[in-house]
């Protein structure tokens, strides 16, 4: 079979999916269930089989297929695997069949209608990380809006009205600013081709287009902005919290594993190589932003009572990470960014979904009304426990490894302009690296209150809550099994994604200024005169 045919299996599967949905009964609850985990389970399964064949010694797009679709506007459908998006492609195939396995016993209500949503956002997600056209980048990208506003807006919690519009109108406004400046950039990239050329929205042919300083500025704070909403960054975090606190455990499980990563991905595909004088300039403020997300979201995560904004906190600060990872533009730390993704994905899943299946038995979120957890459920204590060591960054966890990678490549990048007397950048790193200490202060501080202690949730001291029953070890015992493997075993996955974090660095590294900038293509006013 055609290896470009099993990247395309891959992305319209969910859709498949989706279809095959309304040829069941709305009330037929467990053969739609079936049906999702299935589905799931094959997508999965092709996704490993492409990482497997994925060649390290090979640059570029592999199982690429690029077919016109609107050829007088320059829109190609155009997806491809390379090794900044093969991690997180395999991510979010392997979190398919754990998202929907979760599920089961938590949605009783609008069974098919919620599954519908599960396989429409894992469509878009997929096809957010495999587009190379700009074009279908954004559409995949304005989609997962969809389904992410239905799970919260008709399976959220109490205040979800308020939680599902708070989180539209953030991402909205950044996503209406990257609109504006991917027409800005298509047009410039028409008028710079020269009279009479054809518009073009492939990312590779954007990536050659000579812009003024003045247009980068414009066009990174755009597409900066809609990013680091999705990421997010503090101090655009503020959605982050309701969204996750009002979300049903799905919905905050694709969020943490998944979407979130679509911000961290969009700079390091788009914002960074698109725009690299103007990143030079904005990177003392990513990475003071980005120490201030590692930092503040600890100590916010210090603070709560409430489980699942810890997590939240958690993952603000753990993210912030990544993003400091990304601007060292050091080799190693761009590795450890990618690592680091896709490291918080599987740990960051796994604790809102042990946080979800104790929420499920006690129906409290408050940390005060547990304790005693480890004696009446020591299963499900043990899984928390590891993955609160791996949210820690304990050595043989994969969250040790994305970290370390990441403070090595900061330190070291932040080491050679200290040398040349710009010490900002070490003073960031050291700051960063006291987030690893927060991190287990706060990680552990919660593990007390949470497992250890007199019984305070309510049915424990009767007897009346249940550890976890097979299914849910098994979620637990795979994402367990992929946070290890990737603590033990990083060097394979390092090796497929060594090339793309070279030509990122190298595409960072190199101006996109026009030879004379008074002839530049991408002014305010040359763009609007460009001819369409």
């Amino acid at each position: 079979m055609d290896e470009a045919l099993m990247l395309q299996l891959v992305l319209w599967l969910p859709l498949a999916g989706l279809f095959a949905l309304l040829l069941v009964p709305a009330g037929a609850g467990d053969a739609i269930r079936r049906l999702s985990l299935w589905t799931m389970l094959v997508q999965a399964a092709l996704c490993v089989w492409l990482y497997l064949r994925f060649d390290p010694a090979v640059a570029g797009l592999q199982f690429a297929t690029r077919m016109p679709w609107i050829e007088d506007w320059g829109v190609f459908f155009s997806i491809g695997l390379d090794g900044t998006n093969l991690l997180l492609v395999l991510l979010t195939g392997f979190l398919g069949p754990i998202v929907v396995a979760g599920s089961f016993s938590a949605i009783t209500k609008d069974v098919k209608l919620f599954y519908a949503m599960v396989f429409l956002i894992q469509f878009a997600m997929i096809g957010t990380f495999l587009a190379q056209d700009l074009f279908v980048f954004y559409l995949f990208w304005e989609t997962m809006l969809i389904p992410m506003f239905l799970m919260i807006g008709i399976w959220g919690g109490e205040r979800r009205i308020y939680a599902t519009l708070k989180f539209v109108l953030y991402t909205a406004f950044g996503s209406i600013l990257m609109l504006a400046a991917v027409i800005w950039l298509v047009l410039a990239a028409q008028q710079a081709a020269g009279p009479g050329a054809a518009p073009s929205f492939a990312f590779e042919d954007l990536v050659k287009v000579p812009l003024t300083r003045e247009a980068q500025t414009w066009l990174f704070a755009a597409f900066g902005l809609s990013f680091a909403i999705k990421v997010p960054i503090f101090p655009l975090h503020t959605w982050l919290p309701d969204a996750h606190v009002e979300a049903p455990t799905t919905g905050s499980v694709i969020l943490a594993g998944v979407l979130l990563k679509m911000g961290t991905y969009g700079f390091i595909k788009l914002g960074f190589p698109l725009f690299p004088d103007a990143t030079a300039t904005f990177t003392p403020l990513i990475m003071l932003l980005a120490v201030a997300s590692i930092v503040i979201g600890a100590g916010l995560a210090l603070v709560q009572d409430d489980i699942k904004k810890f997590i939240t906190y958690s993952s603000i600060s753990h993210l912030g990470y990544v993003m400091l990872g990304l601007v060292s533009l050091n080799l190693i730390g761009i590795q450890g960014a990618i690592v680091q993704m896709v490291s918080h994905g599987l740990v960051a899943a796994g604790l809102f979904l042990v946080i979800g299946m104790i929420y499920e038995r006690c129906h409290t979120r408050e940390l005060a009304a547990y304790g005693g957890l480890a004696q009446a459920l020591p299963a499900y204590s043990v899984a928390f426990m590891l993955l609160t060591l791996a949210s820690i960054g304990l050595p043989t966890t994969s969250g040790f490894t994305g970290e370390f990678l990441v403070l090595l490549g900061a330190f070291n990048a932040a080491w050679a302009r200290h040398l040349s007397g710009d010490s900002f950048a070490l003073v960031a790193a050291v700051l960063a690296a006291s987030g690893v200490i927060l991190g287990a202060l706060y990680m552990l501080r919660f593990a007390a209150r949470f497992l250890f202690g007199p019984t305070r949730a309510p049915g424990l001291e009767q007897g009346h809550v249940h550890d976890l029953v097979p299914r849910e070890k098994a979620i637990l015992a795979a994402l367990l099994a992929a946070i290890f493997w990737l603590g033990l075993f990083p060097d394979e996955p390092m090796r497929k994604t060594e090339l793309a974090a070279r030509q990122y660095q190298q595409l960072v590294a190199t101006s996109r200024l026009p030879a004379a900038t008074a002839a530049a293509p991408a002014t305010l006013a040359t763009v609007a005169g460009a001819p369409r």
